[in-house]
């Protein structure tokens, strides 16, 4: 089933495929997958080469166009773009805490969003390439951030018919566990808090006042959710974003007006907290999370709400602890914590289905180190030194590890920074895969 559109600069086609919940079991119970065609106007009978984009997440659909704008319209420029909705987000069938509900009590939930992961997605865009453009068709990835742990999958699963790969702040530690991965991510975190803080010094204050409210009066938002300070503490995730500091900068700035019974946090405050808080519109990125690191070979053991128990190696981050002293509390980023399940309405009802997956232990591998190592696909990947969410020398560590990898380290950009430059990151790494730098 096909529809198209016409947006000033381009033209949308609609594609919906059925493909197997469990591709071990194709005549199973199937799902919908949804993908947008994406093409410049005028170019739309033109053989142009397909990219392939792959969002970050997990639990991310893929970006709506309203033209051509940002990297789509350096990409417009030599392909014919999809932009895939991976199972379980955006059009595809939807997986959150209203159809889930439908599918029994959590345990089978569990089992059902088992078949959610990079290697499931990896299996569907091969079955929908199989469809647009034939058994021996060909076409090129980009991958964003889980994008790229994505495509590190397809070129261990799949990278017979694929003409390159390019990965934007998306090289996942090959064999890195959970705990790995978070004990590499906190002093990054702090990095990024020291540097926030040192922008905008009134913000100490700013955030020791807001914390020690919340410590002694939680604050209810709009959307029914509560905002802890643990919940304040992972605005903190926008501290990793080309514009994120400021974005929280400005969001401090209004938080407080003089209610009847004295100071207390705005409307415009919660309400922007939550916005950046709820997972309303991707509960997927909270319940799969943790997962997206489970391989049996790495960690015979579960993930365990990883996140949690290696902050404890961390006490900086208890905002207790920071408020009996006079220094910084400093703010969390990209961790999933098991209270979020509490204080999230959103994913309240996913609370025994979430813990279920963090104590799973059979998850399949996602990569295979030998094929990688003797990978033929050209791979063309920005790393943003010092990302905050995806650790520099594990992204570098998995480019030696994967032959044909070059690889643009640069710190002009942070890990948005596909998006935020405009046509820039894209730019440069297509330049490198024609040769021009």
């Amino acid at each position: 089933m096909s529809s198209r559109s016409r947006i000033p600069g381009i033209v949308t086609t609609d594609h919906v495929f059925r493909v197997p919940l469990d591709h071990g079991a194709p005549g199973g119970e199937s799902i919908e997958v949804y993908a947008r065609e994406v093409v410049a106007a005028g170019r739309e009978h033109d053989e142009l080469p397909w990219l392939v984009y792959l969002q970050g997440g997990p639990g991310g659909k893929a970006n709506r166009p309203t033209g051509r704008d940002g990297w789509l319209d350096r990409a417009l420029d030599d392909y014919r773009v999809l932009l895939l909705d991976q199972r379980g987000t955006g059009r595809s069938t939807p997986a959150n805490r209203q159809t889930l509900a439908r599918r029994g009590d959590a345990r089978q939930q569990a089992e059902y969003l088992a078949h959610f992961r990079a290697d499931s997605i990896v299996r569907d865009a091969e079955l929908i390439r199989r469809q647009l453009l034939g058994e021996d068709g060909e076409w090129s990835l980009l991958g964003q951030s889980f994008g790229g742990f994505c495509t590190l999958t397809y070129l261990s699963l799949a990278p017979e018919h694929l003409r390159e790969a390019f990965v934007t702040g998306g090289l996942a530690g090959l064999r890195r566990s959970a705990d790995e991965v978070y004990r590499a991510a906190y002093p990054r975190v702090a990095r990024k808090n020291a540097g926030h803080y040192a922008r905008f010094p009134q913000d100490v204050a700013a955030v020791r006042r807001i914390a020690a409210h919340l410590v002694e009066r939680p604050a209810a938002l709009p959307g029914g959710g509560t905002l802890t300070v643990q919940a304040f503490q992972a605005l903190g995730i926008l501290l990793g974003g080309g514009s994120g500091s400021c974005v929280l900068h400005y969001l401090l700035e209004e938080a407080w007006v003089e209610g009847a019974d004295g100071p207390e946090l705005s409307d415009t405050f919660l309400a922007g907290a939550q916005s950046h808080l709820s997972f309303a519109q991707n509960p997927l990125y909270a319940v799969l999370h943790e997962s997206i690191y489970g391989q049996r070979s790495v960690d015979a053991g579960a993930t365990d709400w990883a996140a949690e128990r290696v902050r404890k190696e961390f006490p900086g981050f208890d905002a207790e602890a920071a408020l009996a002293g006079d220094g910084p509390v400093l703010l969390t980023g990209e961790m999933i914590h098991p209270w979020m399940f509490e204080t999230d309405p959103a994913l309240r009802p996913l609370r025994e289905t979430a813990q279920l997956l963090a104590e799973r232990t059979d998850w399949p591998d996602l990569y295979d180190l030998p094929r990688l190592a003797s990978n033929q696909v050209p791979v063309y990947a920005a790393v943003y030194h010092d990302d905050m969410y995806v650790d520099t020398a594990h992204s570098l560590e998995t480019a030696d590890a994967v032959a044909g990898t070059r690889v643009w380290v640069t710190n002009e950009w942070e890990h948005d920074g596909v998006r935020t430059s405009g046509r820039t990151v894209l730019d440069r790494l297509i330049r490198m895969a024609r040769g021009e730098v």
